[in-house]
């Protein structure tokens, strides 16, 4: 199994800190380095700083040489799709083809009224994400020019050029907790699905589910990676596993991810890879607990492996 981490850019992220991750990320075997994509915080304070998700993974591609990275997930909302293709490509061949671009609906009613952005109601948000989906798809995988007339986006002739580099473009993720219209999307664009904040026995179940929807398309359940972010909460004591839990019982904190000392957070991850889950990426939310990295990197990782 693989770790990687996911850092919530929109809880004080700055040049400072996220530098500072970054680079001891990659230097404690981190798999990868992944970003929430939000413009301010969501439901926290509004005046908390939030590096810019793109920007800062163009540093990250060019600071880096081995992890993935990429944003886990960018909403369709927030650029047109089109816009997003062109970045992913081009950012994947600067890194020599570690992007992943997680790809989501938008949900954030507070930051989308802030910013000025359309979100709409359910129905509208997968209607667009699905032509969003379907349009960044087109560009990555043909080579002739793209031409979409959609009821929220329109290309003439558009092409990504440079090609990309890589054969069908940068890694498609499509996350999600199991709905239907989630899974029907990941089925016909994505090459890597992910789901969030579950115990392993759910994420067998959605799993399964993912398997049987893949079946009925005629394509290979092999063929989509699996993969899930989780609450991680760690540390080098059980006093201070306590002190990390912010108020939650160890129930509350085992629905949504692992809990404990290193050995323990490494048993609790060996169910989620005997699931079928070939990587957890951990939510880093205190963007200044540095020994969240250094825990997992040098007494986690190496029991994972």
């Amino acid at each position: 199994m693989e770790l990687a981490i996911n850092v919530e850019g929109q809880n004080g992220l700055n040049w400072d800190n996220w530098k500072r991750i970054v680079l001891a990320a990659e230097e404690l075997g981190f798999a990868g380095i992944f970003r929430s994509d939000h413009f301010s915080s969501f439901d926290g304070p509004p005046d908390l700083d939030a590096l810019e998700c793109w920007v800062s993974l163009t540093w990250l591609a060019g600071n880096t040489r081995r992890v993935q990275f990429g944003p886990l997930v960018t909403p369709v909302t927030f650029r047109h799709p089109a816009i997003t293709a062109r970045m992913a490509a081009n950012l994947d061949d600067l890194s020599g083809g570690r992007l992943v671009l997680g790809l989501g609906t938008g949900w954030a009613e507070r930051e989308h009224a802030i910013w000025g952005l359309e979100l709409g109601d359910m129905k509208t948000r997968f209607q667009r994400f699905e032509e969003g989906l379907e349009l960044i798809y087109r560009l990555f995988h043909e080579t002739s020019p793209v031409t979409l007339n959609g009821q929220f986006y329109s290309v003439h002739d558009a092409q990504l050029l440079p090609r990309p580099k890589r054969a069908g473009g940068p890694i498609i993720l499509v996350g999600g907790q199991g709905g239907k219209k989630t899974l029907s999307l990941a089925v016909r664009y994505a090459d890597e699905w992910n789901t969030f904040l579950m115990p392993a026995a759910d994420a067998v179940q959605l799993s399964k589910r993912l398997d049987e929807a893949l079946a009925e398309a005629g394509r290979d359940p092999s063929s989509i990676w699996r993969s899930i972010m989780l609450n991680v909460v760690v540390g080098k004591t059980d006093a201070d596993v306590k002190r990390k839990m912010g108020g939650m019982t160890e129930a509350e904190c085992r629905a949504i991810g692992v809990i404990g000392t290193a050995n323990a957070v490494a048993d609790q991850l060996a169910e989620y890879a005997a699931a079928g889950l070939y990587r957890v990426v951990a939510q880093m939310n205190d963007l200044n607990d540095m020994d969240f990295l250094e825990i997992l990197g040098t007494q986690v990782i190496p029991q994972i492996k």
